[in-house]
């Protein structure tokens, strides 16, 4: 996101610099018009989790209990070899052996083994849940408020961070002024 707002500001102001027609007064209020649209994407990319992973994405599930997704390695490009290759990037040699493989935002590979009871699950992000940690755990969002309010949260969008850890949920809340 922040490399396209700086081509396009890049463009405004080789825009301005090329072109003499352009007034002061004009690029001032492009310049304010793409400052408040860039502020207003930014608000709700923080405020509403379908804005951001519209934005973002989210991480896909490559592989689940030992099977892999064929369609969804397909559809991110991901071909058999390289998909094995990152397994043996992690020391997995065989699929049957990975709980879950994420493909993160950012084209790396997540790999959780059967038998890592030590993972750190983000089960809440800037107060938005995640839905994908909770079908992992097997859990739903019920349970996720409820376990929230049980701590003294009134909603989990005043949850910062909530990790889960050996069937035990850590909250980070965010700070109070």
């Amino acid at each position: 996101m922040d490399q396209v707002q700086n081509y396009v500001l890049g463009g405004i102001i080789g825009g301005v610099i090329y072109n003499n027609d352009i007034t002061i007064l004009q690029f001032i209020m492009v310049l304010l018009i793409w400052t408040l649209l860039v502020l207003s994407v930014k608000f709700f990319k923080e405020h509403n989790r379908y804005v951001k992973n519209i934005i973002d994405g989210k991480p896909r599930v490559l592989i689940k209990n030992g099977q892999v997704d064929v369609n969804e390695c397909l559809k991110r490009g991901v071909s058999a070899s390289e998909l094995m290759f990152r397994l043996r990037a992690h020391g997995i040699y065989e699929v049957s052996k990975v709980k879950s493989g994420l493909l993160e935002q950012n084209g790396q590979l997540v790999v959780i083994e059967y038998g890592d009871e030590n993972i750190r699950y983000p089960i809440i992000v800037d107060g938005q849940p995640n839905i994908d940690v909770l079908e992992l755990i097997n859990k739903d969002v019920e349970w996720l408020n409820a376990e929230v309010k049980k701590r003294g949260f009134e909603d989990i969008n005043d949850v910062y961070l909530g990790e889960y850890l050996a069937s035990r949920l850590r909250l980070t809340p965010y700070k109070k002024n």
